[in-house]
């Protein structure tokens, strides 16, 4: 009795092959696609879909036809993949049983039901079977092939159903916006899901712009401990009579800061010490995947696409999953042994597993289809990847075990110090026990000292610098931040939100990283509200998404949300039919394309200062890895100086003599900073970027790892290790002043003082051993 497999895609047909075969099949060809055979089984890849849905021959010409008909119009399916078709229907004739192995959810259901409807056309009797799994492993494969179930035909028929409505909103509105601009060489794209996706950016462009900046100051002073002399901050925080950190008027902040100065001393009149638990994050689906991959560089796409391929190669569970639950059934002490012989994770598993009980935490979505993306018991080895993969899979798995540890205490002070009749407040936190985060070093920890002092100490101020920033427009959404927006507004599925951003890209509606959209966007969505508000509006799409899911759970049919789907549209075109509004609708979008054409010439970049190398004019320069200070005299010149690599360049009035240009300010939302000059920034790079202070506590004698200075993108800056993320050990430095590293070793440690140089005219702050520092702190 011969069997045939059929899987979506060669790579996974490659692998259950193998898994079933146990390493003895061998590849042969049918109508030059790869089949896989062994004993009486075949098995066979798609490559996706290999059957499409289009209007018939009668609609394809858009001049001829009315937009408007193609509500209504016959649709017809046809083969898109002609040789897969003939592969797999010249396998089903000398084959007994047919088993759809295709990837569970709505697409592969369809997928699975197209290749099973090919075959049965030419052999109606055959009998068909559908397996489910959520991971490639051996485990998982066979025990889906020994519990086989049918095709859930309401998972497919939601997912055709999505298919032809998708086609006719799409079809029908993007010719009628092409052909009122009455130039067809360039296509007016609008969809269902696409078209309220881009309203969402043209809703932040327009809250950007209609933003008014305003201007506000903040005192920052420095303060001494009386018995440890230790320095740290305290910010202004009261007037008026009311809690504020914002002075809105100029005059009134200098003449506080003043004041302060001059006072030299405060009196502590209030000491809020407390622990606060930080729990260990929920399991990932593909939203929260999503998010933390564009955390760490990797937008949607590209994270998703490896993702799918670590999924086929059986390394992590199935992608595309909105559950944040794990179910009973996995195996978690067999996944940690596994990650811990096979992987470098061992001090993370054995950290999980000091906490002797195995309770994982749980998001708000619990579902039965798949788990929550995790990864299997079949690590692969750092070498099996590329840099990009395996910074992914080590995303995976590091937020497996996040979900198994401890949560993280965190120890915080507060103190309020009087100045007179001004009022200060110095904040620090600081682990007391790092939990989760000793594994999943993802999230933002920073700490920062202030001393214990009690109730009534006074004091000593050392200076009180005033601070001009100006308040900030909302950021616009970057890939990660969009998919998550979509998801809460209803638009697209887990599977597919991602694919509509690339979509706007290669549509020319968006450009640069966050996107932002272009005039012909904005046009498009200007004439879209204006006089069709049904094709931006997300309530829509999310009505017609959760009928589609309801199709899913039968309790509705496919016919039902068609037909409903097809009413609202033809509701949209007796608007649109209206006199003179294609005309006004090619008009905008007419206007857009000349305005994005005259944008598209390359702007000037922005001067900063003078190149003291040759005389030439130093500019701020723009590339895809960041931006960075370059010569206009580039070959000629090539004096160059960085820049941090998060936020957008903002120069400053303020200008440095000794290197001829401006301050620099990065615009980076809440991580908004003062860089500074970036000259003097080189110049005490050179000095201690590259000079390591000495061994690292945590991982010298077993690994060599060496403490240097570092500066983070956001501006702060940190000792740490140069074994980051392999070794997370960090102590935190003071955000401003320059750090002078001294001959005077640390007896204890073997590590170098620091000196903290505010201003040449003061004494130096002496920080003295970083690690005695930190310590002092931690046990005053």
């Amino acid at each position: 009795m011969t069997e045939l497999i059929i899987a979506e895609k060669n790579d996974a047909a490659r692998r259950i092959a193998d898994i079933l075969s146990t390493g003895d099949m061998r590849r042969t060809q049918t109508n030059g696609v790869a089949v896989y055979t062994w004993a009486d089984r075949r098995c066979i890849g798609l490559a996706g879909h290999v059957v499409e849905i289009d209007f018939s021959e009668a609609y394809s010409s858009w001049t001829e036809c009315d937009p408007a008909e193609l509500v209504d119009a016959e649709v017809v399916t046809r083969p898109s993949k002609v040789d897969i078709v003939n592969a797999l229907t010249n396998e089903a004739g000398h084959t007994d049983t047919v088993v759809i192995a295709t990837d569970y959810d709505r697409e592969g259901e369809l997928i699975g039901r197209e290749a099973s409807e090919l075959i049965t056309d030419i052999a109606p009797n055959m009998p068909v079977k559908r397996v489910r799994f959520s991971s490639l492993t051996p485990t998982a494969v066979f025990t889906a092939f020994e519990d086989c179930a049918d095709i859930d035909h309401n998972l497919a028929d939601a997912a055709q159903s999505r298919q032809s409505i998708d086609l006719r909103w799409g079809a029908s509105l993007t010719r009628y916006f092409t052909l009122a601009t009455e130039d067809y060489s360039d296509v007016i794209s609008l969809g269902r899901v696409q078209t309220p996706t881009l309203k969402l950016l043209v809703d932040r462009e327009r809250e950007i712009e209609a933003f008014e900046p305003e201007s506000f100051w903040t005192i920052t002073a420095t303060a001494e401990s009386p018995d440890t002399q230790q320095r740290f901050e305290a910010t202004f925080y009261y007037h008026d009579n009311k809690p504020t950190e914002r002075i809105w008027r100029e005059t009134v902040a200098r003449e506080i800061g003043t004041t302060i100065s001059n006072t030299n001393r405060g009196t502590v009149t209030n000491v809020d010490a407390y622990t606060r638990t930080d729990h260990p994050p929920s399991p990932f689906n593909t939203t929260a995947f999503i998010q933390a991959a564009g955390a760490i560089g990797v937008n949607a796409t590209p994270a998703m696409s490896i993702a799918e391929e670590l999924y086929t190669a059986g390394h992590i569970t199935y992608p595309r999953t909105e559950n944040t639950v794990y179910p009973d059934d996995v195996d978690i002490d067999g996944i940690l042994s596994s990650i811990d012989t096979a992987t470098p994770f061992s001090d993370a598993v054995s950290r999980v597993r000091a906490r002797g009980d195995r309770f994982p935490t749980r998001g708000e979505t619990e579902s039965t289809d798949h788990p929550p993306i995790h990864p299997t018991s079949e690590p692969p080895s750092k070498s099996q990847l590329s840099k990009r993969e395996w910074r992914i899979y080590q995303l995976v798995t590091r937020r497996f075990l996040a979900t198994l540890a401890e949560p993280a205490v965190w120890a915080h002070r507060r103190l309020d110090i009087a100045v007179g009749s001004y009022a200060l407040k110095a904040t620090g936190k600081a682990f007391e026990d790092r939990g989760y985060h000793a594994v999943y070093p993802y999230f933002d920890t920073a700490s920062n000292t202030v001393p214990r002092v009690p109730e009534g100490a006074v004091v000593a101020i050392a200076r009180a610098d005033v601070d001009q920033s100006q308040t900030r427009p909302p950021n616009r959404y970057g890939h990660s931040g969009l998919v998550s927006k979509m998801k809460s507004a209803g638009l697209g599925t887990k599977s597919t939100r991602h694919t509509h951003i690339d979509k706007l890209y290669e549509r020319d509606y968006v450009e640069g990283d966050p996107p932002r959209p272009t005039a012909v966007a904005r046009a498009v969505v200007d004439a879209a509200e204006t006089y069709a508000e049904q094709i931006v509006t997300p309530a829509m799409t999310a009505d017609l998404e959760s009928r589609m899911t309801a199709i899913t759970e039968g309790e509705t049919t496919a016919t039902t949300v068609r037909d409903a789907s097809r009413r609202r549209l033809r509701s949209v075109f007796e608007r649109l039919d209206g006199d003179g509004v294609q005309s006004a609708v090619g008009t905008r979008l007419s206007k857009a394309r000349e305005h994005d054409a005259d944008d598209s010439e390359e702007a000037a970049p922005e001067p900063i200062g003078e190149c003291q190398a040759c005389g030439g004019e130093l500019l701020i320069r723009e590339t895809t890895s960041g931006d960075f200070v370059g010569c206009r005299e580039y070959p000629d010149c090539e004096n160059s100086f960085n820049l941090p690599e998060k936020g957008r360049v903002h120069l400053l009035d303020t200008y440095c003599e000794d290197h001829g240009m401006h301050h620099v300010k990065m615009i980076a939302g809440s991580y908004t900073f003062v860089y500074g000059c970036p000259g003097c920034q080189a110049e005490q790079d050179t000095r201690n970027g590259d000079a390591r202070l000495g061994a690292c506590p945590e991982c010298s004698l077993a690994h060599g790892g060496q403490l240097a200075i570092k500066r983070v993108p956001t501006g702060s800056r940190l000792v740490g290790c140069d074994r980051y993320p392999d070794c997370e050990y960090s102590l935190p430095l003071p955000r401003t002043g320059n750090i002078e590293i001294t001959d005077t070793l640390c007896d204890d440690h073997e590590l170098p003082a620091l000196d903290v140089i505010q201003d040449e005219d003061d004494e130096p702050w002496h920080l003295g051993c970083p690690v005695c520092n930190y310590q002092e702190y931690a046990n005053s």
